[in-house]
């Protein structure tokens, strides 16, 4: 095998982490993978597998741990813009979303969470089908802004998310 078709293959999964994590966690049928990479010459999905194989090996496993958070929904989140007299619980850029009469629902969790946690309560979300208006981490807080309908099941994902936080690799 090539240095370049094994270089290519490691520069091709910074394009998909889930592939990566899917590694780590040893889930992956290899000549599937090097084909997903657009590899279809059978020699250079034989080959991509052993590159992807190699990779798997000189990575650290896919293991989580819990995370110690407190989580509580609020309903009736409105958008505001900046400058107008609110108590936005979460602003990005000039639109914030402040408690009132609007028709969406913010779900917070305070404790240990951060951008790594955001991301696997992002990937719960995306998986229970609740769209995300917006979202955000800062120090203890994580913020999630859901439709009010979604409010439940948006609380139940962040829940459980926060059970299984990869350890960083």
């Amino acid at each position: 095998m090539s240095d370049t078709l094994a270089a290519d293959v490691r520069a091709a999964l910074r394009d998909y982490p889930f592939l990566v994590a899917a590694l780590r966690a040893g889930v992956v049928n290899y000549a599937a993978a090097a084909r997903f990479l657009g590899l279809d010459d059978d020699a250079d999905v034989d080959a991509a597998a052993t590159a992807l194989r190699r990779y798997a090996d000189d990575l650290e496993g896919y293991d989580t741990d819990a995370r110690d958070a407190r989580v509580t929904m609020e309903s009736r989140l409105g958008r505001v813009e900046s400058g107008e007299d609110t108590d936005a619980v979460l602003t990005v850029n000039d639109t914030g979303f402040a408690p009132g009469e609007g028709p969406l629902t913010g779900v917070l969790a305070v404790g240990d969470v951060d951008a790594s946690a955001l991301g696997v309560v992002l990937g719960r979300l995306d998986v229970a089908d609740v769209g995300v208006e917006a979202a955000g981490v800062v120090d203890d807080a994580l913020l999630v802004v859901v439709g009010r309908r979604d409010g439940p099941d948006a609380l139940r994902a962040v829940e459980a998310a926060l059970e299984g936080v990869p350890t960083s690799a």
